[in-house]
């Protein structure tokens, strides 16, 4: 296993984020699934310069976006938006993508529990043939029932897998592991070889390390199952509006170089663009606490 993060919670030039997160140790990084703010080319010199390298991407499943929408055209104009992410992460040298299959925060369904059911999955086999084709990896995830109506547990992931082929995955987010699952230890386990990532917040969605998920054993278990791939941070602090606030200082007032809808897809998580030093500090506390039970 190894420390990878995610850079979507904070809209900063990659070199930045590049800088702070080898100096904590991370090796890898989930790049933000937005292929037209990337060029790849450019990219890939700032991995190889700071010695970091890609790992994947997660797809943002906002807007319109979505696998499992009535819409044919959405459909299809959500294919090429999955499509175009996978290329991104072939042309980065990358392993994975972690697939949301329908639009975050939609808890409405379009069709009937058949119809959807055939839609994401005729829409997840057209994204499984050109993941083959780039050589990348899809790992359906699940996220909690207040983000989606559809995928909320491990096992849901894996039907949808199961139904594409049994070369796709599932990742894994210890934050809606706690939500939604009975026993999180032993859906992991129940998942076994199919786990193709896994995320990390805890049940506060802070920095692990800063609520009561069991970090420990969580590592234990992925060990267990035998799981060598990315121990990926994705912390999504939530902004505190009251004066009850414990980080009065966490949000940037002035944020720059961040597009409406990425600032948009930040603030429907509960967040917001969070000031450099709360947000690096973040990045640290994950690191320390993760890395000794990685290696």
């Amino acid at each position: 296993m190894h420390l990878s993060t995610h850079n979507w919670m904070r809209a900063e030039p990659l070199e930045t984020t590049l800088r702070r997160i080898k100096q904590y140790g991370y090796e890898s990084i989930e790049i933000s699934g937005e292929p037209d703010q990337y060029d790849t080319k450019e990219t890939r010199k700032l991995l190889k310069e700071h010695d970091i390298r890609c790992w994947g991407a997660v797809t943002l499943t906002l807007g319109d976006r979505n696998l499992a929408a009535k819409d044919q055209g959405q459909r299809e104009r959500s294919v090429d938006y999955v499509k175009s992410v996978l290329t991104m992460v072939s042309e980065l040298e990358g392993e994975i993508i972690t697939l949301v299959p329908a639009t975050v925060g939609k808890v409405v369904p379009d069709g009937t529990p058949e119809e959807e059911w055939n839609w994401v999955v005729d829409a997840t086999r057209e994204c499984f043939t050109h993941a083959k084709k780039v050589g990348v990896k899809i790992a359906v995830e699940p996220l909690n029932r207040f983000e989606t109506y559809l995928f909320n547990r491990g096992a849901q992931a894996l039907a949808l897998a199961d139904a594409v082929s049994p070369e796709v995955g599932v990742c894994l987010d210890a934050f809606h592991l706690n939500i939604e699952e009975e026993d999180m230890f032993q859906t992991i386990r129940d998942i076994g070889p199919r786990l193709f990532d896994f995320h990390v917040a805890d049940n506060n969605r802070f920095a692990a390390g800063l609520g009561h998920i069991d970090w420990p054993r969580v590592i234990s278990t992925l060990k267990e199952i035998g799981y060598d791939g990315a121990v990926t941070n994705e912390f999504v602090a939530p902004v505190d509006r009251t004066p009850a606030a414990p980080y009065p200082d966490m949000v940037d007032t002035n944020p720059v170089d961040i597009s409406p809808e990425q600032l948009k897809f930040i603030q429907d998580h509960g967040s917001s663009v969070l000031t450099e030093e709360f947000y690096a500090r973040q990045m640290e506390i994950t690191a320390e606490t993760i890395l000794p039970l990685i290696k």
